[in-house]
């Protein structure tokens, strides 16, 4: 795949679609995309509430 002009492979599309969808899920829940980052990078993951069935 080629991705802002140079080559990606295919574990390095995955990873990086990890990120997004990790990114975009804390977006959706109030968090700052840089504040999740901070968060990863300092050993507090966020992570999304846990659903409980009705």
């Amino acid at each position: 795949m080629k991705i802002s002009g140079c080559h990606q492979s295919e574990d390095g599309a995955a990873h990086r679609l990890t990120i997004r969808s990790y990114l975009d899920s804390a977006r959706k829940h109030g968090l700052s995309a840089f504040e999740a980052i901070h968060r990863a990078f300092t050993g507090n993951l966020w992570m999304p509430p846990v659903a409980l069935d009705a």
